[in-house]
């Protein structure tokens, strides 16, 4: 559940009082009296230093170790929400992503849809193209008609390279087409390192893309379809009388995880890349190149127990939300609402949620007219003076000019700020 932050760092401190009868203005006491009163007066000095200690070490969050070294050409491990990176090697590889090529695809349906091109009940006619691709298969045949809805399935849930080209010649009118569909979609979400030369990941030597730049990928399916990453969690697909099975196994591993991609070619090797949601905190993993189709499971899973297991995700503040107050100048208010325009996650270590500290930098002089949506400061939040984020601070309201009194009597008032 997310938590209200307390921004300020607090410290306990134990404070050791000198007891009075410690100090005298003159012995009266024996030698006996004295060695008592020495005694127990150490005593009660090394009980306070044990109980500030103690409590010092208690306030000490557990230790995270480095991330875990394991046997993958790239992996790649981010915070959805804050889009922290907690694990990563060489994570701007150009690499063959094989069948992970498949969340473009169907990223890209979901683009058509969206604009009312396309409907799930429309029906495709297969190819003799998509009929004959070799790979995993749906078992689509050619000339028969399926429904886009069954093809996207049969992609998602059984990794069919004959839905996925079926589904590409459809929209594109061919798969070299649809291909520049992908790379156009690709640069937009800043994918810089990636180049489509087929739907379904078939390999190419130009064929290519990076963890870095599939994270982006599979944040995005997330964040804008979210209705259609419901299917990916989907473990078996019926068509054709032909049931299979999803071949993400972590769906069966870990109830956390709720989707997303495998791929396997030879020149690949096994990829996968996952999604996992625990309490208020997503972790999406890509994991490239490994030897098995269980060593990329196992190396998912040790990502996501890491990430899980020793840092914890928060939302500071929500978009919309007033954070601060602000005087505005020759304006028909003399207040103005900021804000931030998307939710603020952090990602820390667990349980240094008290060590976090924000700050508002608020422009020195603000005059109207100001747009909504308009920069007016920054928001940052650190911890222990590492910085963790920091946000345009806007305004959350628009501000028209006032009238000519307001500006005459603020104009005046200025002199004296």
């Amino acid at each position: 559940m997310n938590r209200k932050p307390i921004l300020n760092s607090q410290f306990v401190e134990v404070a050791i009082e000198i007891p009075a009868f410690a100090v005298h203005k003159k012995d009266t006491m024996d030698g006996n009296t004295r060695a008592i009163a020495l005694f127990f007066y150490g005593l009660l000095i090394f009980t306070l230093l044990f109980v500030q200690s103690g409590v010092q070490a208690s306030s000490l969050s557990a230790p995270v170790p480095s991330p875990p070294e394991l046997a993958a050409k790239s992996f790649l491990l981010v915070d959805f929400n804050s889009g922290r990176v907690l694990a990563e090697k060489n994570i701007n590889k150009k690499v063959e992503p094989a069948s992970i090529t498949k969340l473009m695809t169907a990223y890209v349906v979901y683009k058509e849809l969206e604009a009312g091109r396309l409907s799930l009940e429309e029906d495709v006619t297969v190819s003799k193209k998509a009929w004959r691709m070799k790979g995993s298969k749906m078992f689509i045949e050619v000339g028969k008609k399926v429904s886009v809805e069954d093809l996207l399935k049969g992609l998602i849930v059984q990794s069919g390279n004959d839905a996925t080209v079926a589904l590409a010649e459809h929209i594109a009118g061919s798969e070299r087409a649809f291909a520049d569909l992908m790379n156009q979609y690709a640069q937009q979400l800043g994918m810089q390192n990636t180049n489509f030369v087929n739907s379904t990941g078939w390999p190419h030597k130009n064929h290519v893309t990076t963890a870095a730049d599939l994270v982006k990928l599979a944040s995005a399916i997330i964040r804008e379809y979210p209705e259609h990453y419901e299917w990916y969690k989907q473990k078996e697909f019926v068509y054709n009388e032909i049931k299979q099975y999803n071949r993400n196994k972590l769906l069966w591993r870990d109830k956390s995880v709720d989707g997303f991609k495998t791929g396997h070619t030879e020149s690949a090797g096994y990829c996968l890349v996952a999604s996992a949601k625990r309490d208020n905190m997503r972790l999406i993993s890509v994991v490239l190149g490994t030897r098995s189709e269980k060593a990329r499971g196992d190396v998912s899973q040790s990502l996501l127990s890491y990430g899980f297991r020793f840092y914890e995700s928060n939302k500071l503040y929500a978009a919309g939300e007033t954070l601060n107050s602000a005087r505005i100048w020759k304006g028909a208010a003399e207040n103005i609402n900021l804000g931030i325009e998307e939710d603020l996650f952090v990602t820390i270590p667990r349980g240094q949620y008290k060590k976090l500290d924000a700050s508002i930098e608020v422009n020195s002089k603000i005059e109207a007219p100001v747009q909504k949506g308009q920069k007016m400061g920054t928001v940052n939040v650190t911890i222990q003076g590492k910085e963790l984020a920091s946000l345009p601070l806007i305004a959350l309201q628009t501000i028209e000019e006032g009238s000519f009194w307001q500006r005459s009597k603020d104009q005046f008032l200025q002199l004296f700020e």
